[in-house]
């Protein structure tokens, strides 16, 4: 697409936009930081990929379970116009779309590093020589502490059995080429590779089909924390032939603060009756649960590894979310993302063109990206951030001085990120 600089270019691309009519589907904060204004105006809000915005129809989600439950107490488990039961075949449909799986390997539950233990449980199988565990340096820090506090568990020296890749000296992202060939060093000692399907940090997407394939061409099982990757990228676990994958839906899926968190696990496992597992009752058998018998016999699908019995009110923020998401169609989104996201790195570039230096190094890689972009700030990095959510351009700040964005398909405009350009371009 040609770009341009002027606000009537943005207004253009809104008014083209199909998608456009989602905005009106979320609740925009009307301020980012107080006194509030009277009357409030609408801020602009860039940080999906920490806290999606909540859709319109959540409090509408929400009252049907509570009504259900004033009108049935524990029978709404089996009746009214939902029950319970059967509330999570209602989500692994949307959800599997979104990650590429099939349906029965998706499994809604928990929050994302407990589902990280407990996949470490299942796919963690130290044989001998063959036991160390392959990551990045500088994971988000719950993947950092869930292998650090998990291999101690098992009474091992996570500074023997934790193996990181960094970036090279000088640069700040992690090339494919570098964890490629450490597969192929050291395939003899590594039992598994977890990854992070998008660093936190500098928004880089990681070619996870090719990890995977070559961590399987010497027997290695692979899994992916997809935090900041889910609902954001194209994703296709499946026919990737991924092992497992966790994530949590409070980013860009949009299911609210602590979300019910979700699972993929390759059906090929789903049978494996020589997986460990930690269990619980939720996971059994499901024609058979309430025969409370002793000996867990799981369901054969990704819902075998749950435990517990789920919070239905959370089930109806995911739904919810999953609704609008059906409703816009994830290709759309898709298409509309990295329109979005190009139309934000060529307003960037002006940014540093109209300067006698460079002000602005993107950390993101310009070919492997998601709707994040993180911008390492040269010159006055946190007077900028401060002046950006004054003027209520909601962002977040990573120190030493990156600022972190995404515009997301659902409800940022083009208009949004104009905004954000003229604003930094008036401070520069």
């Amino acid at each position: 697409m040609v770009f341009t600089t002027d606000i009537d270019s943005a207004l253009a691309l809104d008014q083209a936009d199909p998608l456009r009519g989602f905005r009106d589907a979320f609740l925009l904060p009307p301020r980012a930081t107080p006194p509030r204004e009277a009357p409030p105006r609408e801020g602009v809000y860039f940080l999906g990929n920490s806290l999606g915005l909540q859709p319109k129809i959540t409090r509408e989600y929400i009252d049907r379970v509570l009504e259900q439950w004033a009108n049935y107490g524990v029978e709404g488990f089996f009746h009214g116009k939902d029950p319970w039961m059967n509330y999570h075949d209602q989500l692994i449909k949307p959800l599997s779309k979104i990650v590429g799986a099939l349906p029965h390997e998706v499994s809604v539950m928990n929050q994302l590093t407990v589902n990280l233990h407990l996949m470490l449980v299942s796919f963690y199988q130290p044989q001998g020589k063959k036991k160390k565990i392959l990551c990045e340096q500088k994971a988000f820090p719950s993947d950092q502490y869930t292998l650090e506090s998990y291999v101690k568990h098992l009474g091992m020296d996570p500074d023997e059995i934790i193996m990181e890749i960094s970036p090279r000296e000088g640069e700040v992202t992690i090339r494919l080429e570098d964890i490629l060939q450490t597969i192929e060093d050291h395939h003899d000692e590594i039992a598994l590779v977890f990854w992070g399907g998008i660093n936190y940090y500098t928004g880089q997407l990681f070619d996870m089909a090719t990890i995977t394939k070559t961590a399987h061409s010497h027997g290695i099982l692979v899994g992916f924390d997809l935090a900041h990757a889910a609902g954001n990228v194209k994703l296709d676990l499946h026919n990737w032939d991924v092992d497992f994958a966790c994530w949590c839906s409070y980013k860009y899926l949009n299911s609210g603060p602590g979300a019910v968190g979700g699972v993929y696990i390759h059906e090929r496992f789903h049978k494996d009756k020589s997986l460990n597992r930690l269990a619980g009752w939720w996971g059994y058998d499901k024609p058979t649960r309430f025969l409370m018998q002793k000996g867990f016999k799981p369901m054969e699908s990704a819902e075998g590894w749950q435990l517990s019995t789920p919070s239905m009110i959370l089930y109806a923020c995911h739904a919810a979310a999953l609704k609008v998401f059906e409703e816009a169609g994830w290709e759309n989104l898709l298409e509309k993302q990295q329109q979005l996201n190009a139309y934000l790195w060529f307003l960037i570039q002006e940014i540093n063109r109209a300067q006698p230096e460079q002000v602005i190094q993107v950390l993101t890689p310009a070919q492997d990206r998601g709707c994040q972009v993180s911008l390492f700030m040269l010159k006055n990095g946190k007077q900028i951030y401060d002046s950006l959510m004054a003027q209520d351009i909601i962002v977040d700040w990573r120190e030493p001085n990156v600022i972190r964005l995404a515009p997301v398909p659902l409800y940022n405009t083009f208009a949004d990120v104009w905004n954000f350009y003229e604003a930094i371009k008036k401070m520069l």
